[in-house]
């Protein structure tokens, strides 16, 4: 259960969010696993990202809108897939991709859904913070006040399932510092 206070905002049906979900050590050496990696530019649909990716298990291309089988997940990200699969209590099996993302300063993620082959989306957060927004993906329902801001913190772990993969979009802010975040992704439909 996500711990929220009077004055956040409703979440969507299905978002939870774990602050405060690694240790300063738990983070440290994942960021000595994510700075070791060949990540390379982002590319999407033409249009190269400020970001850099690596992906591990299946990759989604968006050119072709086939999933297919990828580098194998590195036994270094196995103990952050068990923490994870221990606090949604379910077989860590069923994490089949992991994406590592990094954020240099005013990087941006615009206006998305998780590609459709994936099912439940989890993010751990490294080296900084970012501002994660939601909005309707039902255009008619779209507008200035249909939009949520939520903060979320270096070391935190939160969840896209359900309604929240399924009807709603989201994005990030422009990053202040560089951020880094490791992505897990269950097969299957939302």
């Amino acid at each position: 259960m996500s711990t929220i206070s009077l004055f956040d905002p409703v979440l969507p049906e299905g978002f939870s969010y774990y602050p405060e979900f690694l240790s300063a050590e738990d983070e440290q050496r994942l960021l000595e696993i994510v700075q070791d990696l060949d990540l390379q530019p982002m590319v999407f649909q033409g249009y190269q990202a400020k970001r850099k990716t690596k992906s591990f298990g299946y990759d989604y291309h968006f050119h072709s809108r086939k999933l297919e089988k990828g580098l194998p997940i590195p036994e270094t990200f196995n103990a952050l897939i068990d923490k994870v699969s221990l606090k949604l209590a379910f077989d860590p099996k069923l994490f089949k991709e992991v994406l590592v993302t990094e954020y240099p300063p005013g990087s941006v993620i615009n206006w998305h859904r998780d590609a459709p082959p994936f099912g439940l989306i989890s993010g751990i957060s490294l080296l900084s913070d970012c501002s994660l927004r939601f909005r309707p993906h039902d255009k008619s329902k779209q507008g200035r006040k249909t939009i949520i801001n939520i903060t979320i913190q270096r070391c935190s772990l939160y969840i896209l399932d359900g309604i929240s993969r399924s009807d709603w979009e989201h994005s990030i802010l422009p990053v202040n510092k560089t951020r880094y975040s490791i992505t897990l992704r269950t097969l299957g439909k939302f």
